[in-house]
């Protein structure tokens, strides 16, 4: 039933063909970037499948032994890393790892252990520029480069971290489309523009020598997804630059839901969430710790093929073989 639901929610929004403003098929041009080895992100929604994009190493993970040394199991780090490829393989999303640390030591060895464990492209992520610039560093110098996305290009984004990244060789990087000045939907385009004479992140990245820009519209709490999803319609229709979000941050937060409503209808909504930035357009989806994968995984996938399905109708083909739409019937 709940599927029905979906695709007759699709389906009634594909067929305003004439409206200007048309759910999941965008008039501005769509730029589509390659991250790593044919990860292919951006584009019309239906040309290719969602990324996800999974979490690890992150604060209170328990395969992390010791965060400030980089200490971890890597067998089970390895495991996890494996199902995801294997998930991948069997559903046709293409899969990023999240590297997360505080620590720019410990972020420099994940880097290491994925690099030898995994072709999957990675993001860089650290909560300041003194953990994410020596990180950045690391794998300009190792050349993993063209699987590395910088996380992130923000408002507090000041010229020293702007010129590191130039010098560094930075290509990929996710701008974080956000502000306390700029909560609703539309004030996320002013971050990412300008706005009172500031330049936007926009032109910081061109600036840092960015070349793929990835929008995270950022979800900061359970209410802010549809906001969230909103903004990622306008990147795409405005800009026609890939984007998405982490809905994840806010679903797992969300304790009454599991006590309100038990775990089978939680882990439901923490799927719904998901399935809300892919039918505004997302490109992207931050959908949690890598054990989520077992979920997110088959969700995303069939949500992309029902999109690949009803796109057709108006000349939207998916470009890529392994697309979700050739896999999930």
């Amino acid at each position: 039933m709940i599927l029905n639901y979906i695709n007759n929610y699709i389906m009634r929004f594909s067929f305003r063909t004439e409206m200007k403003v048309k759910l999941l098929k965008f008039d501005r041009e769509q730029h589509v970037f390659e991250i790593g080895s044919g990860v292919m992100v951006g584009g019309q929604p239906g040309e290719y499948p969602t990324v996800l994009i999974g979490s690890i190493f992150y604060s209170g993970h328990k395969i992390v032994k010791n965060h400030l040394k980089g200490e971890f199991d890597k067998d089970e780090a390895e495991t996890l890393i494996q199902r995801t490829e294997e998930l991948s393989d069997k559903v046709g999303n293409p899969h990023v790892l999240d590297v997360v640390s505080s620590n720019a030591e410990a972020l420099i060895k994940y880097i290491d252990f994925i690099a030898d464990v995994t072709d999957q492209p990675f993001l860089i992520d650290g909560p300041s520029p003194s953990v994410r610039i020596p990180a950045a560093r690391h794998v300009a110098e190792v050349g993993l480069m063209d699987r590395a996305v910088y996380n992130s290009i923000d408002e507090h984004t000041g010229v020293d971290e702007v010129k590191a990244l130039r010098e560094i060789g930075v290509k990929s990087s996710m701008l974080l489309a956000f502000s306390m000045k700029k909560v609703w939907p539309e004030g996320r385009i002013d971050v990412l523009k300008g706005y009172e004479g500031g330049e936007g992140l926009v032109e910081l990245a061109h600036q840092a020598g960015i070349t793929n820009i990835l929008v995270d519209t950022a979800v900061l709490d359970l209410a802010s997804v549809g906001l969230a999803a909103k903004a990622v319609y306008l990147v795409k229709s405005e800009l026609g630059l890939p984007a998405g979000c982490g809905p994840c941050n806010a679903s797992t937060t969300w304790a009454k839901g599991k006590e309100k409503y038990g775990e089978v209808a939680y882990q439901a909504c923490d799927s719904a969430v998901d399935a809300v930035i892919q039918l505004n357009g997302g490109d992207f989806v931050l959908y949690g710790p890598i054990r989520e994968a077992e979920r997110a995984f088959p969700v995303c996938a069939l949500i992309d093929a029902l999109i690949a399905y009803t796109n057709k109708r108006y000349g939207v083909i998916p470009k890529v073989k392994n697309h979700p739409i050739y896999k999930v019937w």
